[in-house]
Parts: structure tokens; C-alpha cells; sequence
């Protein structure tokens, strides 16, 4: 009963105000969420603070982006009680123990992805949400945009008749970016950039379990995998190949292919802002930022946002678009993949 009281008290809260955000990290992906959020009105969202372990950094990102409170500190975040949700911008290493900590000081969680660096610690995340009954999701933004909304339609409506293969590429030059290449920092290919493919291939067939997983792999002098190709068999015979490499750059589409017709999401696939459905392309354009963005199309980072609150003006605990399950089958894949490819984190070994 009392947690149905809280969940009640904070569904009522959230519904007569804005949803106020709380930003951890002052990273360039921070920035890129927080000038998204700007894009939506300000009667349903609102940045309120910003921390980062440097108060200078956070300082300086609230100047910029005119955020009232600053802490210098991630524990200073989690005891705010004027906080109904805080966005996770950390590098991948840290997103479990500063979930964790948030979490248990009773925060709902937007955490961008790889949500934890293996399976076993995408699984003490979620035991964590539940345990203090917030909400948590993986930032897996593209499931989000209009584009991937009507290829869910699409195939929820069975316009490709049955679908037999997926393939999704995602390629840039990274080799001289820290956290792509350096191991401490949670670097390689899959982790960063190769997730949006496989996330692809999950949303296409609806969160099913491949049967088998074969992937090879060329990895750097930092023991982390520069490139891979993963192929993937699903069941009824359907197959799905995603190729990630921070070494060069690739088309970046994906394309699925069905017996009676075929999807294109031409680049970049990770933040759609087209289709070609069977040759007829249709564009779904992303607003533009009041300043200027570190990637692409960041924007479009405002549909995540907006789905979170939704889920907590519904009182949910997780997205049904992005589930805890899509994330723990997420990193299963990306676990088996690196175990054949020869990727091994510290965190694996704990």
C-alpha cells in the first residue's frame, strides 16, 4: 500500500507540473539531451540542475544552458529532492554506480546506452530500480523517432509480408577518440556505435531471442574491438547481419527486406530522419537547436524525453518500447559477441 501511496503522490505531482530534469555528467552527449529538451515545451519539461565531478565543468554548462542549481558532486544530484528524473551522460563504465546511487536515492533514471557494460550489470541496474520502485530506462533514442515508430507500424501491419532479413551498418573515424578506443573508458566498436544496429534488429523482430550469434571481429592494441560483423538467426529462418567499426566510415543505413516489399532507413540509421517504404521515401525532420549540437541530429534526442514522461505521468517503470528485458537481451548479445571476438572489460572479470 505504501508503495501504490508514493507511486500515487508522484503520478499527481508530475501530472500538475513540469517533469524536472536533473542532468549527471557535463559531457557533450549532456549537452546535446539538454538543448533537445529545449525543443519541448517548458510547461511539461524542465532542466533544474546539472552535477559533474569538476564544478567548473558544471558551472560552465549551466551558464550555458541557463540550469538554476550546480553541484560538483553526483552524491549533491542524488540527495536533491527537487529532481523527478535524472538523464545519466557518464561514460559507460560509470553508469552502474551512478545509477545505482541515484536509484537508490529514490530517482527515476534515463541512462544512455550501452545501459551497463555487460549483462550482469544491466541486471543489478534493473534489481536496483525495482528495489526502490523508480523508474529506469537504456537511452536508446532511436526506438523513439517518427521514422521507427511507422517501421513498428509497418510491420505490425504485416506490409512486407514476412520479413527475412535485416542489415544495419554504423561506421565513423573514432581511432582518435579516447572513449571509442580505451579500454578504461568502455571503448570499442559494439559498445559504442555497434549497439544501434543490433537495437535495430531487436525492434524489427520484436524483442525475440536469436537462436544462434556468430560474430568475428578485429580488435585494437587497447583489447577492444576496432570492427565486427555479427550475424544473427532467428527463428522461422530469418537472419539479420550488423557490421560496427570506429576505423572508417560505412553507408550507416539499414534496410529489411520482406516477401512483399522492403523498408530503407538511409543514413543515419541510428537517428532517422527518412524512409524509402518499397522506393517511396517519406522524411521525418528533426527541429533545430537553439545551439550548435556535438552529433547529428540531436534533437531528435526529445522524443526519449518526452517518452519518459510519459511513462511516469502513467506511474510506469519502464518503457514497454524499451523494456528492461530489450536491454538485458541487448547486452546478452553484445556479451556473447565479444566473448567470441576476444573483448574482455574489467568488468567481466568481477
Amino acid at each position: 500500500q505504501e508503495k501504490i501511496r508514493s507511486s500515487l503522490h508522484s503520478v499527481c505531482k508530475v501530472a500538475i507540473m513540469a517533469i524536472r530534469w536533473g542532468i549527471c555528467s557535463a559531457g557533450k552527449i549532456s549537452h546535446d539531451f539538454t538543448v533537445a529538451l529545449k525543443t519541448l515545451p517548458k510547461e511539461d519539461h524542465q532542466v533544474v540542475a546539472v552535477a559533474a565531478r569538476n564544478l567548473q565543468r558544471a558551472e560552465e554548462f549551466a551558464q550555458k544552458h541557463n540550469i538554476p542549481t550546480v553541484y560538483g558532486s553526483y552524491e549533491e544530484l542524488a540527495r536533491d529532492p527537487n529532481i523527478d528524473v535524472v538523464y545519466v551522460g557518464t561514460i559507460h563504465p560509470h553508469h552502474l554506480p551512478v545509477g545505482v546511487l541515484l536509484m537508490n536515492s529514490k530517482k527515476n533514471i534515463l541512462c544512455e546506452k550501452p545501459l551497463a557494460m555487460n549483462l550482469r550489470e544491466v541486471q543489478e541496474l534493473v534489481a536496483t530500480a525495482k528495489l526502490n520502485n523508480v523508474f529506469l530506462m537504456e537511452a536508446v533514442w532511436t526506438r523513439f523517432f517518427p521514422a521507427s515508430l511507422e517501421i513498428s507500424r509497418l510491420l505490425s501491419q504485416e506490409a512486407l509480408g514476412e520479413v527475412k532479413m535485416v542489415r544495419a551498418d554504423f561506421g565513423v573515424p573514432l581511432l582518435n577518440t579516447p572513449r571509442s578506443v580505451e579500454k578504461e573508458l568502455g571503448g570499442g566498436a559494439l559498445l559504442d556505435i555497434g549497439i544501434y544496429c543490433l537495437q535495430f534488429v531487436l525492434m524489427v523482430y520484436g524483442g525475440e531471442k536469436p537462436e544462434c550469434i556468430q560474430a568475428t571481429g578485429v580488435c585494437l592494441d587497447t583489447g577492444v574491438d576496432e570492427s565486427m560483423v555479427i550475424t544473427l538467426k532467428f527463428s522461422r529462418g530469418r537472419l539479420a547481419v550488423c557490421s560496427c567499426t570506429v576505423a572508417v566510415e560505412l553507408p550507416n543505413d539499414a534496410i529489411i527486406n520482406g516477401t512483399k516489399g522492403t523498408i530503407r532507413v538511409p543514413a543515419h540509421m541510428w537517428c532517422p530522419t527518412s524512409l524509402i517504404v518499397n522506393g517511396n521515401e517519406t522524411s521525418y525532420p528533426v527541429p533545430e537547436p537553439y545551439l550548435p549540437l556535438n552529433f547529428i541530429n540531436s534533437t531528435g534526442m526529445r522524443y526519449e524525453a518526452e517518452e519518459v514522461r510519459q511513462c511516469l505521468l502513467k506511474g510506469l517503470k519502464e518503457s514497454s518500447r524499451m523494456s528492461h528485458a530489450d536491454s538485458a537481451l541487448l547486452a546478452e548479445i553484445m556479451d556473447e559477441a565479444r566473448r567470441q571476438v576476444g573483448v574482455v572489460y574489467i568488468q567481466d572479470r568481477q
